[in-house]
């Protein structure tokens, strides 16, 4: 710490009931104005008022201390909640919450097997009957509900340790607000554990029976709503929307409407209230929840990819939301550690029998539930309006967001419709180069460089960061659309050769091979006998 010279003397406030040595000020103003001819000071005198200063600073330093710990003591008496602990580091915080990584991989683990069975038993089964799917025997779905089962284990677990005291011990808070009537930090809101439930439901209506695209659209919107209803990333659109309401005078953006009546829920006070940025926040939900369900789903293409991709993602986000519990940043910093505690113990629980070759699928309950669950996270980090943690999020969980976007330019290059399948993804032209093992590990080592340069942002707020990113993904970008590109004019090519190809007139193929060429005149079969015999008789 620097000490500044103060213009005044500086003597250290005394607590009420603490006893102490008294300091002199740090530097005593001179009343005698400095001459030009004034003799200057000889080193010995330098020197000792250095170390008189020097003792000085050590004393306020000690003051300081004793003051602290007073304040820590008096904290105590009237019962501030996690006043007087000791500091504590990342890993000491994650140590706390293992239990919950513990729980939800060990029925994730456990769990899975029991809806192979099920999914066996039901035909709720993966077919072979499309080119790009890998698989050349049918695969069970329904691996997504034993995620779902692990996640809301992990999570249950969290709330048996607010009841019950030991069961796990929560990390150190010094803010009354991030409590709630009884005295324990915020548990995760049923808000978000209806949404989870919502998408898997219209996951697993899709994968048993199946359903339109509008349904599980809404089923996704629904979960979104739930979240908006809480304000689980209301405040995302913070930090873009009050700086533009500073332009105009208004930070809040706030504007209330008189009606003249009175309104039940809308206008109860006769006067409508327009929030414009929690209307943007919501809006921001639905694009994002959207956006991360269908990503997580189209990158759902080889054995392990999303479980791992997903798993990495998560530690990586559990690494900030450690970081900020450390800084006691809000009423969010314990739900964000338990929803990356219990999706990365349910990925690791499930990865075991979806990697290569697979036993069982996530199916689209699980996609859906795995990309919802991680937008969550993602959204929470701007509770404090705090953008750039949004942005490294984001980068963490880069990889089925970069392949979606992909898939979406290359689809309308090709003059195809955004929905319709192809073969083209990241993890397909991997696998056509590195077979399906190859093709996942190395989207697991860019999924493991994202999820290092959002924790690089998350903590310095680099600009190189964004550079790196930007760059990174956009040369990815551009080397699977000139790869997808080539494929496209190289079909094109195939389909116009065959239509140019000259045809008889009874319908049959033309004569010749391939090319065109003329074929070889056939030999009788009495020439053939004949040769033969002469052959024979040579060589006797």
């Amino acid at each position: 710490m620097s000490w500044r010279q103060p213009q005044n003397p500086i003597t250290p406030p005394t607590a009420p009931g603490v006893t102490g040595p008294t300091t002199p000020p740090l530097i005593q103003p001179s009343t005698e104005a400095a001459s030009p001819s004034a003799a200057p000071a000889s080193p010995d005198s330098v020197s000792a008022e250095a170390a008189a200063t020097r003792t000085q600073v050590q004393a306020v330093r000690d003051d300081v201390a004793t003051l602290s710990k007073r304040i820590d003591e008096l904290a105590q008496t009237v019962g501030v909640p996690g006043a007087g602990q000791p500091e504590i580091s990342r890993l000491e915080i994650f140590h706390n919450y293992s239990p919950i990584l513990v729980i939800a991989f060990l029925v994730t683990l456990f769990a899975t097997p029991v809806m192979r069975r099920l999914a066996v038993k039901h035909g709720v089964i993966d077919r072979p009957d499309e080119a790009r799917k890998i698989h050349r025997q049918p695969i069970a779905y329904l691996g997504g509900v034993a995620v779902f089962l692990g996640l809301m284990a992990g999570i249950f677990y969290s709330f048996l340790a607010h009841a019950f005291d030991g069961l796990m011990v929560f990390h150190p808070s010094t803010n009354p607000r991030h409590f709630d009537e009884d005295g324990h930090l915020f548990p995760v809101p049923p808000s978000i554990l209806l949404g989870m439930t919502a998408i898997v439901l219209v996951g697993l209506l899709d994968d048993v029976m199946g359903i339109s695209p509008r349904v599980k659209l809404g089923g996704q919107l629904l979960a979104a709503a739930a979240l908006a209803i809480d304000e689980v990333g209301v405040k995302v659109a913070g930090g873009i929307m009050k700086p533009i309401g500073q332009i105009f005078g208004d930070p809040n953006l706030i504007y209330k409407i008189p009606l003249g009546v009175e309104i039940p829920f809308l206008a109860p006070t006769g006067q409508l209230t327009i929030d414009l940025v929690y209307w943007t926040g919501t809006a921001v939900i639905a694009l994002f929840v959207l956006g991360a369900c269908n990503a997580s789903n189209l990158i759902d293409g080889l054995d392990g990819l999303l479980t791992g991709v997903t798993g990495i993602a998560s530690f990586g986000l559990l690494v900030i939301a450690l970081g900020m519990a450390l800084a006691d940043d809000g009423p969010r910093d314990s739900q964000r550690i338990i929803l990356c505690l219990a999706l990365l113990g349910a990925c690791l629980g499930f990865l075991p029998h979806n990697f290569n070759p697979a036993n069982i699928f996530l199916g689209d309950a699980g996609s859906l539930l795995m990309g919802f669950t991680t937008i969550v996270i993602i959204l929470t980090l701007g509770d404090n309006a705090q953008t750039q943690l949004v942005l490294a999020g984001m980068i963490i969980y880069a990889i089925p967001l970069m392949d979606t976007t992909l898939a979406i330019v290359r689809r309308k290059m090709a003059g195809k419709s955004i929905s319709s399948a192809d073969s083209d993804h990241l993890h397909h032209m991997l696998k056509r180069a590195f077979g399906v093992k190859g093709a996942v590990m190395c989207l697991y080592l860019l999924g493991g460089l994202f999820a290092g340069m959002g924790i690089w942002l998350s903590m310095s707020r680099a600009r190189v960061v964004y550079i790196l990113a930007l760059v990174f993904a956009s040369f990815i970008g551009v080397m699977a659309i000139k790869i997808a590109r080539r494929k496209q004019i190289e079909e094109q090519m195939t389909e116009t050769n065959k239509a140019n190809a000259p045809a008889r007139k009874d319908g049959q193929p033309p004569a010749g091979g391939p090319s065109g060429a003329p074929e070889e005149t056939p030999i009788p079969a009495a020439d053939r006998a004949i040769t033969a015999v002469a052959e024979v008789a040579k060589t006797a």
